[in-house]
């Protein structure tokens, strides 16, 4: 078994190495296009799933990478959409439930970290929406919107 997950890879856009053999790569989708700039948009996931229902033991990971959708305003067939993914309306469950599921499939001491945007929702609603407080975080972009932060999973 692989001991990285990323439940919702999409086109593996900031891993280094897009086929590093440790890591699940997961989605509920596939998809191959050209964007609107002429780039080539590749998700192909190793296993198909949605993150919040996950076909993982529980404890079966030591770190997970989540990434979800962060986007609400926008098209359904935008190439936003199809690059990043779109919240649904019923998006505070989806989140509450694809965390749950990370942390289910996280082994005790394993690490999470959790990637979101604020382009439409901030950090301190995802917070609260999760219902757990990160140990610590990093702001990165072009506007510091993108926040990285770390969890750990209690023994």
């Amino acid at each position: 078994m692989k001991r990285i997950l990323d439940p919702c890879c999409g086109s593996r856009m900031f891993w280094f190495d897009k086929n590093n053999p440790d890591v699940e790569f997961c989605d509920k989708r596939e998809l191959h296009t050209t964007l609107c700039d002429g780039r080539s948009l590749d998700i192909k996931p190793d296993t198909f799933a949605d993150f919040t229902d996950l076909p993982f033991s529980d404890n079966t990971f030591w770190h997970v990478v989540f990434d979800p959708p962060h986007i609400l305003k926008i098209g359904e067939n935008s190439w936003m959409a199809q690059k990043y993914g779109k919240l649904s309306d019923n998006w505070e469950d989806v989140i509450r439930q694809g965390f749950s599921e990370c942390l289910r499939v996280l082994k005790p001491n394993g690490t999470l970290i959790f990637k979101w945007n604020e382009q439409d929702i901030p950090v301190s609603k995802i917070i609260s929406v999760i219902g757990y407080t990160p140990l610590y975080g990093h702001k990165s972009g072009k506007l510091q919107k993108t926040h990285w932060m770390a969890f750990i999973k209690d023994a």
